[in-house]
């Protein structure tokens, strides 16, 4: 089976001028031939913000780009039909297409409702004011603009737990919403912070309600008679329960797709509570290795004070390996966003090969990354910021070097140098292997013994870092170099 690999196709200033899906049907023969086998594609459902939202604000989970609400037919990235095609190109080329989910919380109502609330601190939710009152919220989602195709479901104040704005009187903060599934509290089975993290913005959606159950598993079902469905990428783990998910993934794979690749954003460095997670949801999917992320970020930034040995240390991939995937960057982290941990340029090569061509977890290509990015927007310091980010050229060459050449088994490459580390992909009969060094110090190297089967062999740097050839001696030792801060991918030059 060839290796996944993933690309996320947008970034959170990808231009909104509706051509994303546009762009994905053309791109879809050159991903293949790369190497790509899924596509992460953004939220296509039609958000509050209409033609300018990201996905993340969602209104309409059956809108993707069919109606006219919220001033556009088109969502941010094109049509419906758009999306279809782009979904059809990727399939016809053996691609595979990963749908954004995103089920935390709805925004943009279209009507407001007279609800019942009691006052929260924001700091410990669990701390719920006793004294109940009246006023208004903005809580009815009726999609006048689709008049109920697709599903005549409507969203009131019977299927939201918390709301962050009321009226009547109006007042901005936390309030929990009293209804006949509120139980006294918020959702169990959700991240600790502040106590607990089921609110995050907008009416946050109440789980416990057997109706949204159902419609939200409907709404899965119904995706599966749109398109192929490859897997799913589902926002805000934290903020939704557990048993939620575990039961919704389980029912989607069920009547959508038996082998459906599924990640869960929960995200959290410690690799201790993303394993309590996965425990929650019987390890029914993947999760971002968001300790990994950070410890790419830090060893970009520190420079010398970063012992390269310990990059891998207390990593989701290195303890559930069957359970990671691997980012350099994404749409939150990338510079001017929320969870802002960008990492420098010299060393993205370097993170790049540490994800792509390691044997342990699977690898997501960030699109600013492959294709470049420029946008501007407002910073925490209340500036205006301009920032650009160069397309990795190297990029393409190591994504192709993961479907050719990270075969077999691994061996790591750790002495005690710490500014450069590196492994073996051994191969297999059917498919070559390689050699990876990095050196994020001056130039360097690491002695490798590939056996006797390797005797005297000739390689070769797949990336063309090096002009320089490796021969291995009569007993398949070599020393493999590289340059400093750099990478090399050694392959064998009759490859």
């Amino acid at each position: 089976m060839a290796n996944r690999t993933l690309i996320q196709f947008f970034h959170w200033y990808s231009p909104g001028d509706g051509a994303i899906w546009r762009q994905l049907r053309d791109e879809a023969p050159r991903l293949a031939e790369m190497g790509v086998t899924d596509v992460w594609l953004p939220p296509a459902c039609k958000g509050a913000a209409g033609a300018m939202s990201v996905g993340y604000d969602t209104y309409d989970l059956f809108d993707l780009g069919e109606f006219d609400q919220k001033g556009t037919v088109a969502t941010k990235y094109g049509t419906r039909a758009e999306l279809g095609d782009a979904v059809d190109a990727l399939s016809a080329n053996g691609i595979g297409a990963i749908f954004d989910v995103v089920f935390n919380h709805k925004m943009g109502a279209d009507e407001r409702e007279e609800v019942t609330v009691r006052r929260v601190n924001p700091e410990d939710r669990n701390q719920i004011e006793d004294d109940a009152f009246t006023a208004l919220a903005w809580t009815r989602f009726t999609f006048p603009g689709r008049q109920g195709a697709h599903s005549d479901f409507v969203w009131d104040k019977h299927c939201f737990g918390g709301v962050d704005h009321i009226e009547q009187p109006d007042e901005n903060g936390l309030f929990k919403i009293e209804n006949e599934h509120d139980l006294g509290g918020w959702n169990e089975e959700v991240d600790a912070q502040n106590g607990n993290f089921d609110y995050l913005m907008g009416a946050d959606i109440e789980m416990r309600n057997p109706a949204v159950q159902e419609e939200l598993k409907h709404w899965g079902r119904w995706m599966g008679e749109q398109f192929p469905i490859a897997g799913f990428r589902l926002d805000a783990a934290k903020h939704v329960p557990a048993w939620f998910f575990r039961d919704w993934v389980g029912h989607m794979r069920d009547c959508v797709a038996p082998e459906a690749l599924v990640v869960a954003e929960y995200w959290h460095p410690d690799v201790d509570v993303l394993r309590g997670y996965l425990d929650a949801v019987d390890h029914q999917l993947m999760l971002f290795d968001v300790g990994l992320q950070h410890a790419i970020h830090h060893a970009s930034r520190d420079g010398a004070d970063y012992d390269l040995r310990t990059l891998f240390d207390g990593t989701l991939v290195q303890c559930l390996p069957d359970h990671a995937m691997t980012i350099v960057a994404n749409h939150d982290t990338q510079p001017l966003q929320a969870l802002e941990t960008p990492v420098e340029p010299w060393f993205k090569p370097i993170a790049y090969a540490l994800i792509l061509l390691r044997e342990q977890g699977i690898p997501c290509v960030f699109h600013a990354d492959l294709y470049g990015a420029r946008y501007s927007d407002t910073g925490g310091d209340g500036e205006s910021h301009e920032v650009e980010l160069p397309a990795l050229g190297c990029l393409p060459a190591l994504i192709a070097a993961r479907a050719r050449f990270a075969n077999g088994p691994q061996t790591d490459l750790v002495d005690d140098d710490p500014s450069c580390i590196g492994f073996v992909r051994h191969g297999t009969a059917e498919a070559p292997g390689c050699v990876v060094v990095v050196s994020k110090g001056g130039e360097n190297g690491k002695d490798v013994d590939l056996g006797p089967e390797q005797a005297d062999a000739t390689f070769r740097c797949w990336l063309a870092h090096r002009e320089d050839t490796v021969t291995t001696d009569g007993e398949g030792r070599a020393r493999f170099p590289v340059n400093g801060g750099s990478v090399c991918v050694w392959v064998r030059a009759d490859a």
